[in-house]
Protein backbone atom coordinates (compact mmCIF):
# COMPACT_ATOMS: atom_id res chain seq x y z
CA UNK A 1 0.00 0.00 0.00
CA UNK A 2 2.15 2.63 1.14
CA UNK A 3 5.04 1.79 1.15
CA UNK A 4 6.96 5.22 2.15
CA UNK A 5 4.28 1.94 0.64
CA UNK A 6 9.07 1.43 1.11
CA UNK A 7 11.76 3.74 0.70
CA UNK A 8 11.66 7.31 1.84
CA UNK A 9 10.59 6.81 5.34
CA UNK A 10 11.98 3.76 5.94
CA UNK A 11 10.89 2.40 9.80
CA UNK A 12 10.42 -1.01 11.54
CA UNK A 13 7.34 -2.63 10.35
CA UNK A 14 5.17 -5.82 9.75
CA UNK A 15 6.50 -9.47 9.26
CA UNK A 16 7.34 -10.09 5.74
CA UNK A 17 5.66 -12.51 3.43
CA UNK A 18 7.23 -15.32 1.84
CA UNK A 19 10.69 -14.42 0.60
CA UNK A 20 12.36 -16.23 -2.51
CA UNK A 21 16.07 -16.06 -2.62
CA UNK A 22 18.70 -13.92 -1.20
CA UNK A 23 16.02 -12.64 1.65
CA UNK A 24 17.29 -14.07 4.44
CA UNK A 25 18.51 -11.13 7.10
CA UNK A 26 21.62 -12.23 8.26
CA UNK A 27 24.15 -9.92 10.05
CA UNK A 28 27.49 -8.76 9.46
CA UNK A 29 29.26 -8.61 5.79
CA UNK A 30 26.44 -10.49 4.03
CA UNK A 31 23.81 -7.83 5.58
CA UNK A 32 25.91 -5.01 4.30
CA UNK A 33 26.27 -6.98 0.69
CA UNK A 34 22.38 -7.34 0.60
CA UNK A 35 22.22 -3.90 1.96
CA UNK A 36 24.13 -2.07 -1.06
CA UNK A 37 22.46 -4.65 -3.96
CA UNK A 38 19.66 -3.78 -3.01
CA UNK A 39 19.85 -0.32 -3.49
CA UNK A 40 22.01 -1.14 -6.66
CA UNK A 41 18.37 -2.42 -7.63
CA UNK A 42 16.85 0.47 -6.70
CA UNK A 43 18.76 3.06 -8.29
CA UNK A 44 18.79 1.13 -11.74
CA UNK A 45 14.72 0.63 -11.37
CA UNK A 46 14.15 4.21 -10.75
CA UNK A 47 16.69 5.46 -13.38
CA UNK A 48 15.78 3.12 -16.39
CA UNK A 49 12.99 0.53 -15.67
CA UNK A 50 13.27 -3.22 -15.02
CA UNK A 51 13.83 -3.93 -18.55
CA UNK A 52 17.25 -2.52 -17.92
CA UNK A 53 17.58 -4.04 -15.12
CA UNK A 54 20.56 -6.93 -15.03
CA UNK A 55 22.54 -8.56 -12.26
CA UNK A 56 25.86 -8.19 -13.50
CA UNK A 57 25.25 -4.44 -13.64
CA UNK A 58 24.04 -4.15 -10.35
CA UNK A 59 26.68 -6.06 -8.78
CA UNK A 60 29.24 -3.33 -10.63
CA UNK A 61 27.00 -0.46 -8.94
CA UNK A 62 26.90 -2.34 -5.44
CA UNK A 63 30.84 -2.99 -5.86
CA UNK A 64 30.14 -6.84 -4.82
CA UNK A 65 31.56 -9.77 -6.99
CA UNK A 66 29.12 -10.83 -9.97
CA UNK A 67 28.98 -14.63 -8.88
CA UNK A 68 28.16 -13.57 -5.41
CA UNK A 69 25.10 -11.97 -6.72
CA UNK A 70 24.00 -14.48 -9.12
CA UNK A 71 24.81 -17.36 -6.56
CA UNK A 72 22.35 -15.30 -3.59
CA UNK A 73 19.18 -13.84 -6.29
CA UNK A 74 19.86 -16.13 -9.13
CA UNK A 75 17.65 -14.01 -11.24
CA UNK A 76 16.25 -10.79 -11.77
CA UNK A 77 13.14 -11.95 -10.75
CA UNK A 78 14.35 -13.06 -7.65
CA UNK A 79 16.47 -9.85 -6.83
CA UNK A 80 12.99 -8.00 -7.07
CA UNK A 81 11.18 -10.43 -4.81
CA UNK A 82 14.14 -9.60 -2.40
CA UNK A 83 14.00 -5.85 -2.40
CA UNK A 84 9.93 -5.91 -2.58
CA UNK A 85 10.19 -8.16 0.83
CA UNK A 86 12.74 -5.12 1.90
CA UNK A 87 10.69 -2.99 1.28
CA UNK A 88 7.24 -4.11 2.96
CA UNK A 89 9.49 -4.82 6.29
CA UNK A 90 11.15 -1.16 5.85
CA UNK A 91 7.57 0.72 5.31
CA UNK A 92 6.45 3.01 8.45
CA UNK A 93 3.90 1.17 10.56
CA UNK A 94 -0.02 2.02 10.41
CA UNK A 95 -1.13 5.44 12.11
CA UNK A 96 -3.50 5.48 15.19
CA UNK A 97 -5.49 8.55 15.26
CA UNK A 98 -8.70 7.48 17.11
CA UNK A 99 -10.80 7.99 14.17
CA UNK A 100 -11.15 6.52 11.11
CA UNK A 101 -10.94 9.60 8.92
CA UNK A 102 -7.46 10.75 10.39
CA UNK A 103 -6.04 6.88 9.94
CA UNK A 104 -6.95 6.51 6.66
CA UNK A 105 -6.05 10.33 5.92
CA UNK A 106 -2.47 9.69 7.11
CA UNK A 107 -2.53 6.47 5.10
CA UNK A 108 -3.41 8.59 1.87
CA UNK A 109 -0.86 11.26 2.70
CA UNK A 110 1.86 8.46 2.94
CA UNK A 111 1.20 6.95 -0.39
CA UNK A 112 0.88 10.14 -1.85
CA UNK A 113 4.27 11.52 -0.73
CA UNK A 114 5.64 7.98 -1.53
CA UNK A 115 4.35 8.16 -5.03
CA UNK A 116 5.42 11.79 -5.42
CA UNK A 117 8.87 11.16 -4.44
CA UNK A 118 10.67 11.48 -7.71
CA UNK A 119 12.55 8.40 -6.78
CA UNK A 120 10.45 5.89 -5.59
CA UNK A 121 7.39 7.21 -7.54
CA UNK A 122 9.66 5.95 -10.82
CA UNK A 123 10.55 3.19 -8.34
CA UNK A 124 7.08 1.73 -8.43
CA UNK A 125 5.76 2.46 -11.86
CA UNK A 126 9.13 -0.25 -12.95
CA UNK A 127 7.65 -2.60 -10.84
CA UNK A 128 4.23 -2.53 -11.80
CA UNK A 129 5.34 -2.17 -15.18
CA UNK A 130 7.63 -5.09 -14.50
CA UNK A 131 4.47 -7.32 -12.64
CA UNK A 132 2.60 -7.00 -15.91
CA UNK A 133 4.87 -9.38 -17.20
CA UNK A 134 7.10 -11.46 -15.39
CA UNK A 135 4.74 -13.93 -13.04
CA UNK A 136 7.72 -13.74 -10.41
CA UNK A 137 7.37 -10.03 -10.07
CA UNK A 138 3.74 -10.15 -10.14
CA UNK A 139 3.85 -12.80 -7.25
CA UNK A 140 6.19 -10.44 -5.28
CA UNK A 141 3.99 -7.22 -5.37
CA UNK A 142 1.18 -9.22 -4.74
CA UNK A 143 2.62 -10.34 -1.72
CA UNK A 144 3.96 -6.29 -0.55
CA UNK A 145 0.64 -5.35 -0.75
CA UNK A 146 -0.86 -7.98 0.91
CA UNK A 147 1.58 -7.13 3.79
CA UNK A 148 0.88 -3.21 3.54
CA UNK A 149 -2.90 -3.89 3.47
CA UNK A 150 -2.92 -5.97 6.49
CA UNK A 151 -0.97 -3.70 8.59
CA UNK A 152 -3.44 -1.21 7.84
CA UNK A 153 -6.92 -3.27 7.82
CA UNK A 154 -7.44 -3.16 11.46
CA UNK A 155 -7.97 0.51 12.01
CA UNK A 156 -11.29 -0.17 9.75
CA UNK A 157 -12.25 -3.08 12.52
CA UNK A 158 -11.33 -0.71 15.01
CA UNK A 159 -13.70 1.62 13.45
CA UNK A 160 -16.46 -0.86 13.17
CA UNK A 161 -16.21 -1.35 16.86
CA UNK A 162 -16.51 2.24 17.77
CA UNK A 163 -19.91 2.55 15.37
CA UNK A 164 -18.13 4.34 12.82
CA UNK A 165 -18.97 1.87 10.05
CA UNK A 166 -21.76 -0.68 10.12
CA UNK A 167 -21.11 -4.62 10.52
CA UNK A 168 -19.60 -6.43 8.23
CA UNK A 169 -17.14 -4.14 6.37
CA UNK A 170 -14.51 -5.46 4.79
CA UNK A 171 -11.42 -3.70 6.14
CA UNK A 172 -9.06 -4.69 3.34
CA UNK A 173 -11.42 -3.72 0.44
CA UNK A 174 -11.94 -0.25 2.29
CA UNK A 175 -7.87 0.27 2.70
CA UNK A 176 -7.34 -0.76 -1.09
CA UNK A 177 -9.82 1.89 -1.95
CA UNK A 178 -7.78 4.32 -0.50
CA UNK A 179 -4.88 4.61 -2.29
CA UNK A 180 -6.41 3.28 -5.92
CA UNK A 181 -7.45 7.03 -7.08
CA UNK A 182 -3.63 8.06 -6.07
CA UNK A 183 -2.38 4.81 -8.01
CA UNK A 184 -4.03 5.77 -10.93
CA UNK A 185 -3.57 9.29 -11.03
CA UNK A 186 0.37 8.28 -11.30
CA UNK A 187 0.03 5.50 -13.90
CA UNK A 188 -2.20 7.52 -16.62
CA UNK A 189 -1.53 11.48 -15.59
CA UNK A 190 1.23 13.49 -15.79
CA UNK A 191 -0.24 15.34 -13.66
CA UNK A 192 0.77 16.37 -9.40
CA UNK A 193 -0.43 13.95 -6.61
CA UNK A 194 -0.41 16.20 -3.29
CA UNK A 195 -2.18 16.19 0.00
CA UNK A 196 -5.24 17.48 -1.29
CA UNK A 197 -5.58 14.28 -3.53
CA UNK A 198 -4.65 12.38 -0.56
CA UNK A 199 -7.34 14.09 1.71
CA UNK A 200 -10.21 13.71 -0.81
CA UNK A 201 -9.73 10.03 -1.41
CA UNK A 202 -9.51 9.34 2.67
CA UNK A 203 -13.32 11.58 2.80
CA UNK A 204 -14.53 9.65 0.09
CA UNK A 205 -13.69 6.30 1.29
CA UNK A 206 -14.81 7.10 4.53
CA UNK A 207 -18.07 8.04 2.95
CA UNK A 208 -18.75 5.04 0.92
CA UNK A 209 -17.75 2.79 3.73
CA UNK A 210 -20.41 5.00 6.27
CA UNK A 211 -22.85 4.28 3.76
CA UNK A 212 -22.12 0.46 3.47
CA UNK A 213 -20.50 0.19 0.30
CA UNK A 214 -17.84 -2.01 1.52
CA UNK A 215 -19.94 -4.33 3.99
CA UNK A 216 -19.50 -8.00 2.56
CA UNK A 217 -22.33 -10.07 0.72
CA UNK A 218 -23.84 -12.66 2.63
Amino acid sequence: MEFAEAGSDRAEGPATPAAGPGSARPGGRTARVREAVLRAAEDVLAERGFAHLDLADVARRADVGKTTVYRRWGTVAGLVADLLADMAQQSVPRARTGSLLGDLTANARLVCRTLADPRQGALFKAVIAAATYDPKAAESLHGFYAVRVEEWAPCVGEAVVRGELPGGTDPHEVVRAVSAPLYYRLLTTTLPLDEAHADRSAAAVVAAARAGAYVREA
